[in-house]
């Protein structure tokens, strides 16, 4: 039976903003951060918006857990989950529950799924998009693993998503490593969109003579059109705001340097094994390495 309790760890701005969505919908949430610093200051914040547990260590996030216990890690992508799925592996038992919510490449969820079944315990690899506003006010969630893993925590995931037209953004995707794949594909789309955004603003500046003031109302009434978006909605923003030190545009006073956080490459190389082309997705790639630090 699933109970009406999560841990989670790691609270950088997702982990928080998510503890903070989860505890609003009447979840109890215990939670830990690796620097107990952290934690402290998440509680002194916003420990009175509802059931928050801290826990200084893992063993005492995990105590403070009824079994079947679900713990949730928003930790880095890479070797931070493989080495927090091995120190919870030693706390937890059968028919516990781990969920990585971070941006895990989905070969790297398959793998950890079938450690983790193969220990008896449940594992979902869960792709969350909407970013911090998202996360806190609801994120578009995909859930990937077994259907029982998902049924331990379906109504929790399902009651923090965002609502269209009354239907939960949030429903079970496939086994292990489907859903942080449809997110990958959701990162490597959203390169694509911003490129074309970028190079728009180029073309009307260097091309047009627009300066970044003369660009922001013209996104403002593009938003208002076909190409209303999150991402239009706030390019017009961006470029409408002030350096605050210089009284320049913010735009032309931060550095032109981007880094990526793997998604869109994976989402390219992924392309080419399945002999799918993703031209859009991968030019904004390479794009983006032109500009890295």
């Amino acid at each position: 039976m699933a109970n009406n309790e999560l841990g989670i760890v790691g609270l950088a701005t997702m982990g928080q903003n998510l503890a903070r969505n989860f505890a609003s919908h009447g979840v109890r949430v215990a939670i830990y951060n690796r620097t107990r610093q952290r934690t402290d200051e998440f509680i002194a914040q916003h420990g009175g918006e509802g059931d928050f547990q801290p826990a200084g260590s893992l063993e005492e996030l995990v105590q403070k857990l009824a079994r079947p216990r679900a713990v949730l890690l928003m930790v880095k992508a890479g070797s931070p989950v493989d080495d927090a799925i091995e120190s919870l592996s030693k706390l937890l038992a059968p028919g516990d529950l781990i969920i990585d919510g971070g941006n895990s490449l989905f070969t790297d969820t398959r793998r950890r799924a079938r450690a983790a079944e193969g220990i008896g315990l449940g594992y979902l690899g869960t792709g969350v998009s909407g970013g911090e506003e998202g996360a806190l006010r609801g994120p578009s969630i995909m859930p990937g693993g077994t259907r029982d893993s998902y049924g331990h925590v379906e109504d929790m995931l399902v009651s923090i998503s965002a609502k269209v037209d009354g239907e939960p953004c949030c429903t079970y995707i496939g086994p292990d490593g489907a859903g942080h794949f449809v997110k990958m594909i959701h990162n490597g789309i959203e390169y694509a969109d911003i490129q074309l955004i970028a190079e728009s603003f180029d073309f009307l500046q260097q091309r047009l003579g627009l300066s970044p003031t003369e660009l922001a109302p013209i996104f403002d009434e593009w938003n208002n059109g076909p190409l209303e978006s999150y991402l239009i909605e706030i390019t017009a923003k961006v470029l409408a705001k002030k350096d605050e030190a210089t009284g320049q545009a913010l735009v032309d006073v931060i550095q032109d340097r981007a880094e990526q956080k793997g998604t869109g490459r994976w989402t390219s190389q992924s392309a080419l094994n399945l002999g799918v082309p993703r031209t859009a997705t991968t030019e904004a790639v390479l794009a983006g390495t032109l500009s890295a630090p």
